[in-house]
């Protein structure tokens, strides 16, 4: 069976997620992209502490794609360094599997 994956990024804006969304399935290194708005994010960037409002990508892909995905995240991403992580899917059904496939061919 594929081994299929989640990877996760964000934005600053609806447009660039959009924008990003589209990017990866029309490359193929993603079967789907759910852009989650309006997220709150609080972290520590150049020794400041940040409160920023993003929207997160959920990106649905095989883990055979990783890398190119990876690469599309640094190449056309706004962000000097942007989340890119990466968790397992431990189930899933057998038809959604065979389309994940099927369109990132």
């Amino acid at each position: 069976m594929v081994e299929a994956i989640v990877a996760m990024t964000t934005t600053n804006t609806e447009r660039e997620a959009k924008k990003l969304a589209a990017l990866f399935v029309s490359e193929k290194v993603a079967a789907c992209v759910q852009i989650i708005p309006k997220i709150q994010s609080v972290y520590e960037w150049e020794g400041e502490i940040h409160n920023d409002q993003e929207y997160l990508l959920l990106i649905k892909t095989r883990e055979n794609l990783v890398r190119k995905l990876r690469r599309a995240i640094e190449k056309h991403h706004s962000y000097e360094v942007p989340e890119f992580l990466v968790l397992p899917v431990v189930d899933s059904s057998q038809d959604y599997m065979e389309w994940m496939c099927d369109v990132t061919k």
